[in-house]
């Protein structure tokens, strides 16, 4: 089912983790441009709102459907057709009506939702005994999580500092990505794929059916995985979307640049993070679990005390404790997630892994609601008080032993 070379190029996971980086900035360089559209664009926090949420209209299907037909039909043709899918994205975000900003973000969701499942798989498969004798356990998960979250960083920091100091900020800031995804592509072509299709055996029923991933419904994922994977990008989207915001009034002048450094300050932290957390989560699933939402439940309560303040200076620091809580929680999800897949659902159960994770993309908008009717900082206040409720609900879940069996 994983036929190995006679021949392995060295480090052939890393050009698959270069396109994931590269698909993770387009992806995320949006995000520090969200005030540079209400300002220079004059589009509505509703507006913006949504054109977030074309992203996840592309990305969720394209999660749970094309990485379980990478599973079966391999890697290359879904990463190959995600890169230059991300390439595209951004040459249409760059004509700038708002028919091509929400083409341009539904087209960057379908890239990113092919890349994730299937390159997180590859990366994994890649960082294999059978491919790479030096990687040791935990490897692929944390390649392919620091690959991810080194794009999601650099995008918006890039894009927001260009979008506030460069001429035609809104064409100049995506310039970057597009040559970021030229370099990848090269690389990529040449990368070895790990499913040979003619050993896989075929699936029973009908397409629908061939497309479930019955590892889902395992305890393990379901007790221990899936209520933590919403923090991921919850606790990530509530320092990068929601807290700049709330300190505009006294970030006059700067708030696009500020927005890009309290991003990068964000994914920065997360991807410093993750070497230690695959070291954690790879000797202790539960641990991992524990150190993450730990981290989400004190940068909540920090992000409360900036919000009741209207204080720049303590964004900054629950940018820091926030983005720690990110990146542990995705590493250790990836981990629990590759020990519990079944043969041949690796990218499938990574992709319903990913699915769970974008559900946190929903806090800023389910938090602007909930501001008609109470104060930010206690809402706030009220999630943290939710996160804690997760990691309760998380340690009780089987323990590492029951995790790590196959």
């Amino acid at each position: 089912m994983t036929p190995a070379p006679p021949r392995t190029p060295r480090r052939a996971w890393l050009p698959v983790a270069l396109t994931m980086f590269a698909i993770g900035w387009g992806a995320n360089q949006f995000v520090s441009l969200l005030v540079a559209y209400r300002e220079r664009s004059g589009f509505s926090v509703s507006t913006v709102d949504a054109l977030v949420g074309a992203y996840a209209l592309g990305l969720i299907p394209a999660l749970l459907v094309l990485g379980p037909i990478s599973d079966r039909r391999g890697r290359t043709p879904v990463l190959r057709a995600a890169a230059l899918v991300s390439l595209a994205a951004t040459a249409v975000l760059m004509i700038g009506d708002l028919w091509a900003l929400y083409a341009g973000r539904l087209l960057a969701g379908l890239a990113s939702g092919a890349a994730f499942a299937a390159g997180s798989a590859w990366v994994e498969e890649l960082s294999t005994a059978r491919w790479d004798p030096a990687a040791r356990e935990g490897a692929g998960a944390r390649r392919a999580a620091m690959s991810l979250t080194a794009g999601f960083c650099l995008g918006p920091v890039v894009a927001g500092l260009l979008a506030q100091w460069a001429p035609d900020p809104l064409v100049t800031a995506y310039l970057p990505h597009l040559v970021v995804v030229l370099a990848v592509l090269g690389p990529l072509w040449r990368a070895p794929e790990t499913v040979d299709p003619a050993r896989v055996s075929p699936a029973a029923g009908s397409p629908l059916a061939r497309l479930r991933v019955r590892s889902a419904s395992d305890p393990r994922f379901r007790r221990s995985v899936a209520p933590v994977a919403p923090w991921v990008f919850g606790a990530a989207t509530v320092s990068i979307a929601v807290l700049p915001g709330l300190v505009t009034d006294t970030t006059a002048g700067w708030t696009v640049a500020f927005s890009a450094l309290i991003a990068g300050v964000t994914l920065g932290t997360g991807f410093l993070v993750q070497p230690t957390a695959r070291r954690i989560a790879a000797a202790s699933p539960r641990r991992g679990v524990v150190c993450g939402l730990v981290a989400v439940v004190v940068g909540l309560g920090i992000a409360a005390a900036a919000a009741a303040t209207t204080s720049p200076w303590l964004v900054a620091p629950a940018a820091v404790v926030l983005g720690t809580g990110y990146g542990c929680c995705l590493v250790s999800g990836l981990i629990q997630t590759q020990r519990i897949a079944a043969p041949g659902e690796l990218a499938g159960l990574t992709a319903v892994y990913y699915a769970l994770t974008y559900v946190g993309f929903a806090a800023p908008v389910l938090l602007a609601l909930l501001a008609m009717l109470l104060p930010y900082w206690v809402l706030l206040l009220g999630a943290a008080a939710l996160a804690a409720l997760t990691l309760a609900v998380a340690v009780t879940a089987p323990r590492e032993g029951a995790l790590s069996a196959r």
